[in-house]
């Protein structure tokens, strides 16, 4: 195993930060976030190499790019993670059975984390805090497309870290070839979980190979539902805000899911999309209701490849529906139980909404754009898990630790 000896490092490195004060912890994270802003510019030299290598209409491209603004954002959610409560330690439950024996349920860490990515190198600040916070180490595999990123970042990551005295491996990023993403997947005894991050692709490799544990953060086609009974103004601003606040991000909006009494509302719900110029895929229904009023060059007929795909860009499906179960229906077949959002002022249409749709985040007269760790007052996330053992939705601090049972007593022996 040609990455052998990394991982031990990260082992060796792990059992040492299981004997670090929590109050160090917090002055790494402190630091490494004022590090952050002062090695701004070398960060985005570095980062810019790895846009120069990609094309500018690649979805992946808004994700990989850093800005000053993005930078100070990332600082801040470091600084977030740095305030919350420590989660290990905790004592989840105590009992004292009548031998005497005192037994203790109590959070610790994973131990060793590995999370494999695609271009997005503010997940390695993530990944590293959360980690940190969690007393866990973690191994980066990141894609190609953000090695010159991701190896900026480390580096600036272990220099706190050695100004801390803390072993530097940490935090380990792997070199970006096939052969070490196999190794990875298969490092048994040296990495406890897998976390992968990126496409359906991407995710879908890593849980057909893997021979250790992993949590999917799956990929997300997310649908918002506008009722019959739903608010045209709210609807509007919800539709608007789902797809084109940050389009390349799993909680963007890729369906409009609309009940066929409310199509005389659709111009009102999609006009602010054309000023963004959004490409809107349409079924017939739609297409109709749009036909004239919609820029041209913007509506095309939807087909049944404009169904269950994440766009990851300017683009969305319309779906017409003629009744509420048809909706829950589409929902269904098409969902990858990532965020889910309906629209209406009927509060028994909510309530049977939230109790039949089967997804990680289950919004109503809301935008699904919130489905994120630092949004629900998570400090950051690892990833948005869409499975349904051990953690799912936006996973933080709570979700990268396990727990052991602490015995303790005074000579107690088992009766044969």
């Amino acid at each position: 195993m040609r990455i052998e000896k990394q991982l031990q490092k990260v082992l060796e490195a792990s059992r040492k930060l299981n004997l670090v004060d929590e109050d160090v912890i917090k002055r790494v994270l402190v630091d490494l976030a004022d590090q952050a802003e002062n090695d701004t510019d070398y960060m985005l030299a570095e980062n810019q190499k790895d846009l120069e290598l990609m094309d500018r209409n690649n979805p992946k491209f808004d994700r990989l790019k850093l800005t000053r603004e993005r930078i100070r954002d990332i600082a801040s959610d470091i600084r977030n993670v740095a305030e919350l409560c420590n989660p290990t330690g905790r004592v989840i439950k105590e009992t004292v059975r009548p031998n005497g024996l005192k037994i203790s349920k109590v959070t610790v860490p994973f131990g060793v984390i590995g999370i494999i990515y695609e271009a997005r190198p503010n997940v390695t600040f993530d990944v590293f805090s959360l980690c940190l916070k969690s007393g866990n180490a973690c191994v980066l595999k990141g894609g190609s497309d953000a090695i010159y990123s991701n190896t900026a970042i480390v580096h600036v990551i272990h220099q706190v870290l050695k100004k801390h005295a803390i072993d530097e491996h940490t935090v380990e990023l792997l070199p970006a070839g096939r052969e070490e993403t196999h190794e990875m997947l298969q490092a048994h005894g040296y990495i406890d979980l897998i976390i992968p991050r990126g496409s359906q692709g991407l995710i879908n490799f890593v849980r057909e190979n893997a021979t250790i544990p992993v949590i999917e953060t799956g990929a997300g086609i997310c649908h918002t539902y506008f009722d019959e009974f739903g608010d045209a103004k709210k609807g509007r601003d919800i539709i608007f805000n789902a797809k084109t606040r940050r389009p390349s991000v799993c909680n963007a909006l890729d369906c409009l899911v609309i009940h066929e009494k409310r199509l005389g509302d659709l111009q009102g719900l999609t006009g602010k999309l054309a000023g963004e110029r959004v490409i809107i895929f349409a079924d017939g229904k739609a297409y109709r209701a749009l036909h004239g009023f919609y820029p041209e060059e913007l509506l095309y007929p939807a087909s049944e490849e404009s169904f269950g795909t994440e766009f990851l860009s300017l683009k969305m499906a319309i779906k017409t529906v003629d009744s509420f179960d048809e909706a829950l229906d589409h929902i269904h077949t098409y969902s990858s139980r990532h965020s889910e959002a309906i629209v209406s002022e009927n509060p028994d249409r909510i309530h049977t909404f939230r109790k039949l749709i089967d997804a990680s985040s289950v919004y109503s007269n809301a935008s699904t754009a919130f489905t994120d760790g630092a949004q629900f007052g998570l400090g950051a996330e690892i990833g948005i898990s869409t499975q349904k053992l051990h953690a799912r939705g936006p996973m933080a601090l709570e979700e990268l630790t396990s727990y052991k049972w602490i015995i303790e007593g005074d000579g107690q022996v088992r009766p044969k």
